[in-house]
């Protein structure tokens, strides 16, 4: 008797051929079969009217922390993640000296908006070398499967101390180090290495992290391990203020070691459109030559949800707002209903500070929505709050106030800051329907204060498949594809990612047309009471993974058969 049997069920299986119609037959964590065959099973599902797909493939997370202790690793698993990839942007908890632990928890706190007290208390810190991490993560009992990175942040910390913090040059004997650790790291199971090269990720001392300006000989002689070993892939994040420059060295590395480089592909304003569009021909043409640069595109523009329990929401730079900010969310919620305390708000108007981001958060109210419910991350320019502000003859201020009450506070406002001037998401949907991007950047665990992108996936489907009005739609079959078969090979998991026989059993069972995701908000249920933006889903009959039903109509069911995926994964 097999284990599991999903009758009757849509099957979409990963590889983008139609759907059809069939059962799957699951047994000892394996699919078995995929197609007519119903035998005798321990537990049977019938999936008649329901989509059956692999499970979701998460490329870009930053669950590093929350990995040492949450068994869920939400709200992936509310989102039928099935297989979570962490360390990216070259930050991480390993390796790490004793005596550096705050040293990593402020990189991390600052640049991922992960707040600290949340770490100091949930990260275990039951290792010291990235051996001893992989160790960690494979002892503790969790619910999907996930892989890890070797984070140059941590790795130049640790072999520089304070001289790799404040960015000094790395000596040769330095690198020598550094690309041991690295080695050390792949050859015990991280997937790869990345790092971070972006001004975007500074800390609270007006520093980039540790590895931004790293030279060229520390980052190609990081890459020689990769090479030495013969396993593993490259990662970075980049302006690329000197794309051709950078996209060079990128291609240099892969071609000398024989590997993959991945890197985050997103643009800030139109003008920089024409500029991604030649990096993925670039691609495409070092493709024909036979050498992988990858590029990671998102389905959402960066985006900001703003809100009075938020990191951010357009009167934080008010000076009465200071007080409020260190109320508890019902106290400061009560306060905010107070008229006298509306009016100061309203009063203090914030000058102009000179930097045209930090500006825009307190007087971008023509890019400010209100997200909705359903979240509508695809708004039209007179839905602004400055434009449904001038039809009601009322401030954008006033209204951003309000909107932000609704819900008992919990109300949130959604800012796509970067790349969408086109006020629809056009751009986007050209960039990912490319042949040679891949579908990521969910940032799965960070920004807490700030956005919950793990719910791309859901959207990809509940949206861009099926509810879009306006523009073009994507092919169910495609939008399963992205983020299953082609998500998982790109990081060498060839195991999983599609419902064929002998692959892996991570499989999601999905009402299509009750698929949604939910209106986000903040909740404080991190170690130490830390915040975060929360959004659930619904339409999630059961996700399965190895076989098991780990959640089942968006609850879990307290199975833990994940595991630490150690290294690329044959078919």
């Amino acid at each position: 008797m097999f284990d599991l049997l999903i009758m009757n069920g849509t099957i979409v299986d990963g590889s983008g051929r139609p759907a059809f119609q069939g059962n799957v037959v699951v047994n000892d964590g394996k699919i078995v079969s995929v197609g007519e065959a119903a035998p005798p099973a321990k537990k049977t599902i019938d999936a008649k009217g329901k989509l059956v797909t692999p499970g979701w493939v998460d490329m870009h997370s930053h669950m590093d922390g929350q990995a040492s202790w949450d068994p869920l690793l939400s709200p992936a698993s509310n989102h039928g993640i099935t297989t979570l990839v962490m360390g990216n942007c070259g930050i991480g908890f390993a390796p790490c000296k004793p005596d550096e632990h705050e040293l990593l928890i402020n990189v991390v706190e600052d640049v991922e908006d992960i707040p600290g007290a949340a770490l100091a208390e949930g990260v275990t810190w039951a290792w010291e070398t990235f051996p001893e991490y992989l160790d960690a993560l494979e002892k503790m009992p969790r619910a999907i499967d996930i892989a890890a990175q070797v984070p140059h942040c941590a790795v130049r910390t640790y072999v520089m101390g304070r001289r790799g913090v404040n960015n000094e040059s790395a000596s040769e004997r330095d690198v020598q180090a550094m690309a041991a650790i690295v080695k050390e790291g792949i050859a015990a199971g991280a997937l790869g290495f990345t790092t971070s090269r972006t001004q975007l990720h500074t800390t609270r001392d007006g520093q980039v992290m540790p590895g931004t300006y790293a030279s060229e000989n520390e980052l190609l002689g990081i890459g020689r391990a990769i090479g030495e070993l013969g396993k593993g892939f490259y990662g970075l994040v980049s302006d690329f203020d000197d794309w051709q420059t950078e996209m060079a060295w990128m291609k240099k590395l892969a071609q000398d070691n024989h590997c993959a480089v991945h890197f985050v592909l997103f643009f800030r304003k139109e003008a920089d459109f024409d500029r991604i569009k030649q990096q993925i021909a670039f691609c495409r043409d070092a493709e024909k030559e036979g050498v992988k640069l990858i590029p990671h595109v998102s389905a959402r523009p960066v985006n900001i949800l703003m809100g009075w329990d938020a990191t951010v929401n357009p009167f934080m730079f008010c000076p009465s707002f200071a007080e409020l900010s260190l109320l508890t969310s019902e106290a400061r919620y009560q306060r905010l209903l107070d008229p006298v305390v509306r009016a100061q708000l309203l009063s203090e108007d914030v000058p102009l500070m000179g930097d045209e981001f930090m500006d825009s958060l307190s007087h971008g109210f023509d890019g400010f929505f209100e997200l909705g419910d359903p979240p509508n991350y695809e708004p039209k320019a007179d839905q602004s709050l400055a434009a449904r502000a001038k039809k009601s003859g009322v401030s954008a201020r006033e209204l951003a106030y309000d909107l932000m009450l609704k819900n008992r506070g919990k109300n949130m406002l959604y800012y796509p800051c970067f790349g969408y001037e086109r006020k629809n998401l056009s751009a986007q949907f050209e960039i990912m329907k490319d042949d040679n991007t891949v579908l990521s950047l969910a940032d799965t665990g960070a920004h807490c204060g700030v956005l919950c992108d793990a719910s791309v996936p859901t959207q990809l489907l509940s949206y861009f498949v099926r509810d879009r009005a306006e523009g073009e739609r994507l092919p169910l079959e495609w939008a399963v594809q992205a983020h299953t078969r082609k998500n998982a090979e790109a990081m060498g998991l060839f195991d999983r990612g599609l419902l064929s026989p002998g692959m892996k059993a991570d499989i999601n069972i999905i009402d299509f047309e009750a698929l949604q995701i939910h209106r986000p908000e903040v909740i404080y249920d991190l170690p130490a009471g830390g915040r975060r933006v929360f959004q659930g889903a619904e339409g999630y009959l059961a996700t399965i993974v190895s076989g098991e039903v780990i959640m089942e109509k968006g609850r879990p069911t307290g199975a833990m058969p994940g595991r630490l995926i150690r290294g690329s994964q044959a078919a």
